[in-house]
């Protein structure tokens, strides 16, 4: 991980002195991104101008249904492209825009997904060296010579375990990852993304299908990433979560970032509480104005936006299938 002189409070005094505006600007940012659309059909799901993230805060990145907010991940991580040719993103100072998936995680921006990928027929500990970058004997030439890699296939597999003993799964090591639950598969994900010493690691719905025994511990494992100096970027939607361990939250509404800022304040922002209760939320709904609305286009819009999201959804399955082929 990158030697990030980490201080909580520091960090956050730093933060209350940024404009609560969307794209505001921040005092160290280790991503930012411009013009960022995407388009399905109709549909534009992604339309971000402008965002930076704080380098060593924990960021929650927050929003409805269909806000956009896994489409805006796959395309600055390389599983998806934007829409149009002006998009620009750079990490760490370095422009990769367009680049491939694997290519963005050599960077030391990795991910998660919301469905846990661990290969099911493999074992925990081989799950995690895959994650782990430089080894020698993958190539073909050296690895026929074992005493040019074996040093380093140690290494990575000493550095395996202490991950998995942090993440208490060091028991499971040599079980296959099909037999682990899904909790445990959340924390081999975060783990295995570990083992390529990212600077930044974006998490999509960690929460996600996790038994209740195991939030607190998950919720302990992302707090203790921005302690060691890595940078983190969330999707959640657990409120009380996003209050609990974020420094900044970041707001989706219908593909654009419409509100940012710290939790406690955010929350209370007119346009967060459109975008999640909807506009009429306190509203009469006597008052004839909400009638003039047309409905019935208005339902027909939304079920465009239920099929664009299954088509989406298919899209994203299948970049995963092929960077899962990559990988192999």
């Amino acid at each position: 991980m990158t030697d990030y002189p980490y201080d909580r409070t520091a960090l956050r005094a730093e933060l209350a002195t940024v404009d609560e505006l969307p794209g505001s600007a921040k005092p160290e940012p280790i991503l930012i991104v411009d013009r960022i659309t995407r388009r399905f059909g109709g549909i534009t799901a992604v339309d971000v101008e402008h965002l930076e993230v704080q380098r060593g805060a924990i960021t929650a990145l927050i929003g409805p249904n269909g806000a956009g907010k896994t489409t805006f991940f796959n395309i600055i991580t390389g599983f998806d492209s934007p829409s149009a040719k002006e998009a620009r993103w750079r990490f760490q100072g370095e422009t990769i825009a367009s680049a491939s998936s694997f290519k963005v995680a050599r960077a030391g921006m990795v991910r998660t997904f919301q469905l846990t990928k661990a290969l099911s027929a493999m074992t925990v500990l081989d799950n995690m060296l895959l994650g782990s970058q430089a080894q020698a004997g993958e190539r073909l030439l050296r690895s026929v010579f074992w005493p040019s890699w074996t040093g380093r296939e140690k290494q990575l597999v000493e550095k395996a375990d202490e991950l998995l003993e942090r993440f208490t799964l060091h028991d499971k090591r040599e079980d296959y990852a099909g037999s682990l639950s899904g909790g445990q598969r959340k924390l081999l994900e975060m783990a295995r993304a570990l083992m390529s010493d990212p600077a930044m690691i974006m998490l999509d719905e960690p929460m996600a299908g996790v038994n209740p025994a195991l939030t607190q511990s998950l919720l302990g494992h992302i707090q203790d990433l921005r302690d060691r100096g890595t940078t983190v970027l969330f999707v959640e939607h657990d409120m009380h979560m996003v209050q609990h361990i974020s420094d900044w939250v970041v707001v989706m509404a219908e593909g654009k970032i419409v509100a940012e800022g710290r939790p406690g304040s955010v929350m209370k922002n007119q346009a967060v509480i459109d975008a999640y209760l909807g506009s009429h939320h306190d509203q009469d709904l006597g008052d004839d104005a909400v009638l003039e609305e047309d409905f019935d286009e208005l339902a027909k819009v939304e079920e465009t936006e239920r099929e664009v999201e299954e088509e989406k959804l298919e899209e994203y399955v299948e970049a995963v299938r092929e960077a899962e082929g990559e990988e192999n």
